[in-house]
């Protein structure tokens, strides 16, 4: 069965199935349960001439106010169209050189790569080793590459790449010229030790945010990257002009405004992943070590019936996001997203019935 190739595509899976009528819970789209914040709606319809106008091309107000919360300088901050123009900005900056991107990992970063002609390593992470950078392999790899591609919270796992490790990539990426481009766009949902201090060090760092996931806005397509002045100002140069619309420019600065929201929110992940944890791993589930609000699961009594339990679970009511698209996993894992308690404990009741009747 070809399935989507990304989550968050209830309809598709319906129809792939021949289940049009069944009622069926989100779980394979990792954003926010508690959807965009309460003043996002009445701030969109106070905003909306916005749309009468040309968005001033360089975003000055927005950007002014993004880099002064990140603690950096307008120059080094380039607002974007989602996540996604962010990832393909970045690798347009090497097109035709030779990438390195670590598996498994979020699909668009093979696919940017292949679009502008990069000549790709795949370093693969492993179930074994909980998914842990192989920092060796890394550090023999850098020198051949000339970027290498993370992810920080990964996608799909969940796990987080501690700030010593890139510190060491970035240390050695400078002997060998050797960019890294780090894709943060689930880096709010967690605590997390921010990164953003060290481009003033390594001017070989990139980073790439999206507001799309924890603001619950894919609609609305907003993120944007912080680099080097020099990076960012060639990268500017080839953005597509107006890529990024007025409305998405006006609310980017408000949403990160909003400290309470992500608060609340990490507080909320915080204890739905213990109560998950507890439950998947005390009925022989494996979980991966995720800090978001998603995690990798497979049934450790019967890994190899993976497939059957995505089916399983989409017959009750539950719709999971298959693995066959990332490297180093092809299918041997289900990805399913950190839900509201109702929603978890209705995952958590199929689950055991999936256990019942092995």
């Amino acid at each position: 069965m070809k399935w989507p190739e990304h989550g968050g595509q209830p309809k598709m899976m319906k129809k792939l199935l021949k289940a049009e009528e069944l009622e069926v819970l989100d779980f394979s789209a990792n954003l926010n349960p508690m959807g965009p914040p309460q003043w996002l709606q009445r701030e969109l319809e106070a905003q909306w001439k916005k749309l009468l106008y040309y968005p001033d091309p360089n975003y000055s107000f927005s950007t002014s106010a993004l880099a002064w919360m990140e603690r950096i300088r307008d120059k080094e901050i380039l607002l974007t169209n989602g996540g996604a123009e962010a990832i393909f900005l970045a690798t347009k900056y090497f097109e035709g050189k030779r990438a390195g991107i670590v598996h498994p990992a979020f699909s668009e970063y093979d696919r940017a790569c292949r679009h502008y002609h990069l000549q790709v390593t795949d370093i693969l992470t492993s179930h074994e080793e909980d998914f842990r950078l192989p920092m060796n392999q890394l550090l023999e790899t850098l020198p051949d590459l000339d970027v290498l591609f993370l992810c920080r919270p990964n996608n799909p796992t969940g796990v987080v790449i501690s700030k010593a490790e890139i510190k060491m990539l970035l240390e050695q990426g400078l002997h060998h010229q050797t960019f890294l481009v780090i894709d943060e766009a689930f880096v709010d949902f967690v605590p997390h030790e921010a990164l953003t201090p060290l481009l003033k060090e390594y001017p070989n760092l990139i980073l790439l945010r999206s507001l799309t996931k924890m603001y619950t806005i894919p609609g609305l397509r907003l993120g944007y990257m912080m680099a080097s002045e020099a990076v960012i100002n060639e990268i500017k140069d080839f953005q597509i002009p107006w890529s990024v619309n007025g409305l998405a420019s006006a609310i980017a600065p408000l949403l990160l405004k909003d400290k309470n929201f992500v608060a609340n929110t990490v507080s909320w992940l915080e204890e739905e992943t213990r109560k998950l944890r507890a439950f998947i791993e005390s009925n022989d589930f494996y979980l991966s070590n995720t800090s978001v609000n998603f995690y990798l699961l497979q049934d450790k009594r019967n890994p190899e019936k993976t497939e059957t339990l995505f089916t399983f679970l989409f017959q009750h009511g539950i719709l999971a996001r298959h693995t066959h698209n990332f490297k180093g996993l092809e299918g041997s894992h289900l990805r399913l997203a950190v839900r509201s308690e109702e929603e978890n404990d209705k995952l958590i009741a199929i689950l055991k019935k999936w256990r019942e009747q092995k």
